[in-house]
C-alpha cells in the first residue's frame, strides 16, 4: 500500500479494505511504519515502539477494525508484558501484568498496537514535555506543543501515523490536544468506558478513556467498541437504542444551543478562540439551529479550586504508589511534580472532602441550564499552543522550588490562597474543559477553524450526561458542512518534502 494512499483513509475505511481482500493488515502496518520513521523524528510523538510485534499481530479478521492500527497513550492504558510509565521516570519498571478494559477491547475489535504515544510525566499538563520522553512537538508548527496529556496521539494521529490513537482525559487531555492539532476529539459521560480492572473510577470520576482520530465516525465506531461495564465496575450508565455508529448518521434535529467565549475564571481568552466560536455559532444557525448567548451559572473560581485539590491529591497518591512499588526517589519525579506531590499531602483531609463534595453543585448548575438548552458551544481552550519550553521558564522554576521550601518548614498552607492562586495560572490556558470532567458530562472539540497562519483551532461542545449520541449527530453535520479531512493535505505533503 502506497504512503499516499494509506493517508487518504480513515479508520472505518482502512478495515473495509482489509474485510474485502483489496489489501493485507500487513501492508497496512507497514504503511503505518514507514510514516512513522518519516515523521516521529521530528514529532517525538511515539515514545515505545512496537513495530516488529505489531506485524505479527493476530487479530479477529471479521472485527470492526481488523488490521488497523492503533497507538496506546503511556498512561493507564496498560498492556500486558509491556511498561506503562505515565511519562515518569519514576514507573520506567511499571510492566502491566494483564490488559486494561481499553486495550483489551481495543484487541477484539481488531486493532493492532504499533506502540505507545508520550505524554507529560502523570498526565499532569497542557504540553508535553517530560524529562523522560523529550517534548512532543505540533506537526502544524513544529516549535509549537500538541497539547497535553495526550499530546504524542495528537500529534501522532494530525501527522497521519496512525487514523486514530488512544487518549484519556481527566482535565481536558483528548480535547485540548484535539483542538491544538486539528482532530475530533470526545470526551464520553462518565461511566460509558471501563477504567477496569485496576481502576473503579480513573480520578475519582473525572477521567475517561477514549481516542483521538481524523473523522468522527471512527470516534463513533471506537465508542460501540468500548463502551459498557466490566465486571466490578461501581455503576453501568443506559446504552443508546443502537450502535453510535450508526445513530450518528441521523440527524439532530433544531437545537437549541447557548454559547460562551469568557473563561469561566476570569482569564484571557485568544481572539483566534472566540472567533472560532463566533463562525461556528453562525454555521449552526444556518444549518437551522437556536443559537444564542448563554453559560451554565455555577462559580468558577470555585470549580477550578475543587479541580487543583483533585490534582493536587492524586499527584501525591501516584508519586507514593512509585515510591512503594518500585522504589523512586526524589530525583525520578520532576521538580513541579514533586511541588504537586507535597501540595498534595499537605491538604487538610477534610478539605480535600469538601472539594469533592462541591461536584454536585457544578452538576446541578449544569443540569438547570440543560433544562433550557441541548448544548452549549464554547472555545475548547483560551489559547494557542504554546512554544516549546515556554512554560517552564526559570522563574517558574524558581517559584515552584520555593514554594517548596515553605511547605517543608511549615509556612505555607492551602487556605491562604497563595498555592490555589499559583496553580489557577496553569490553567489559564485551558480553562474551558474542566467542567466537564467534574461533572462527568460528554464533551468534544471538533477542528472547525484555522488561524490566518494555518494553525487548527477547536471548539468545544458539551451535552447532557449519558446524551454522546446527540454530540455525534451534530459532529457529524458539522463535518459534512465544513468539511476538515483535506486539511490533512497540507501536513501529509509537508512531512513528504
Amino acid at each position: 500500500m502506497k504512503q499516499s494512499e494509506y493517508l487518504r483513509y480513515d479508520a472505518t475505511a482502512l478495515a473495509d479494505l482489509v474485510r474485502r481482500g483489496e489489501v493485507t493488515a500487513r501492508e497496512i502496518c507497514e504503511s503505518a511504519i514507514e510514516r512513522a520513521t518519516r515523521v516521529n523524528g521530528t514529532l517525538n510523538a511515539v515514545c515505545y515502539p512496537q513495530f516488529s510485534e505489531a506485524l505479527e499481530q493476530r487479530f479477529p479478521e471479521q472485527a470492526a477494525f481488523a488490521g488497523v492500527p492503533l497507538l496506546l497513550k503511556d498512561l493507564a492504558q496498560e498492556q500486558a508484558g509491556h511498561p506503562c510509565t505515565y511519562g515518569s521516570r519514576s514507573l520506567t519498571q511499571n510492566v502491566a501484568a494483564q490488559d486494561s478494559e481499553f486495550v483489551r477491547r481495543a484487541r477484539d475489535g481488531g486493532l493492532v498496537f504499533l506502540g505507545r504515544t508520550a505524554t507529560p510525566e502523570f498526565g499532569l499538563k497542557a504540553v508535553t514535555e517530560s524529562v523522560l520522553w523529550g517534548p512532543s512537538r505540533n506537526p502544524w508548527d513544529t516549535e509549537l506543543t500538541p497539547g497535553g496529556s495526550s499530546g504524542g496521539s495528537g500529534a501522532a494521529v494530525a501527522a497521519g501515523i496512525v487514523p486514530m490513537a488512544g487518549a484519556n482525559d481527566g482535565g481536558g487531555s483528548i480535547r485540548i490536544p484535539a483542538a491544538y492539532n486539528g482532530l475530533f476529539g470526545l470526551k464520553p459521560s462518565r461511566g460509558r468506558i471501563s477504567s477496569g480492572p485496576l481502576v473503579g473510577e480513573a480520578w475519582t470520576g473525572a477521567s475517561s478513556d477514549h481516542v483521538v482520530s481524523r473523522t468522527v465516525r471512527d470516534s463513533a465506531a471506537m465508542l460501540d467498541l468500548l463502551s459498557g461495564p466490566a465486571s466490578g465496575d461501581p455503576f453501568a450508565i443506559p446504552s443508546p437504542p443502537g450502535p453510535f455508529a450508526d445513530l450518528m448518521q441521523q440527524s439532530p434535529g433544531r437545537l437549541k444551543i447557548g454559547v460562551f467565549t469568557a473563561s469561566p475564571y476570569g482569564t484571557e481568552v485568544a481572539p483566534d478562540c472566540v472567533a472560532a466560536v463566533e463562525a461556528t455559532a453562525r454555521v449552526l444557525e444556518n444549518l437551522g439551529h437556536e443559537v444564542e448567548y448563554a453559560q451554565p451559572d455555577y462559580d468558577g473560581m470555585a470549580l477550578a479550586r475543587c479541580y487543583l485539590g483533585l490534582y493536587f491529591g492524586e499527584v501525591s497518591a501516584l508519586m507514593a504508589r512509585a515510591r512503594e512499588e518500585f522504589g523512586a526517589g526524589d530525583d525520578d519525579f520532576e521538580l513541579e511534580t514533586r511541588l504537586l506531590g507535597m501540595l498534595g499531602n499537605s491538604m487538610p483531609l477534610s478539605d480535600y472532602v469538601r472539594r469533592r463534595q462541591q461536584w454536585n453543585q457544578f452538576a446541578r448548575a449544569l443540569g438547570v441550564f440543560f433544562d433550557r438548552y441541548d448544548l452549549y458551544l464554547c472555545p475548547t481552550t483560551g489559547q494557542l499552543p504554546a512554544r516549546i519550553g515556554e512554560l517552564d521558564t526559570p522563574a517558574t522554576l524558581k517559584l515552584a522550588a520555593k514554594l517548596m521550601l515553605a511547605l517543608k518548614a511549615g509556612k505555607l498552607v492551602h487556605r491562604t490562597g497563595q498555592v490555589d492562586q499559583m496553580a489557577l495560572e496553569s490553567l489559564a490556558r485551558t480553562p474551558f474543559t474542566q467542567l466537564a470532567n467534574l461533572t462527568g458530562t460528554p464533551a468534544m472539540s471538533v477542528p472547525l477553524h484555522w488561524t490566518a497562519a494555518g494553525l487548527p483551532v477547536g471548539v468545544q461542545f458539551g451535552g447532557r450526561h449519558g446524551n454522546e449520541v446527540r454530540l455525534l449527530q451534530l459532529a457529524a453535520q458539522l463535518e459534512e458542512a465544513s468539511p476538515w479531512f483535506g486539511q490533512y493535505e497540507r501536513l501529509d505533503d509537508a512531512f513528504d518534502g
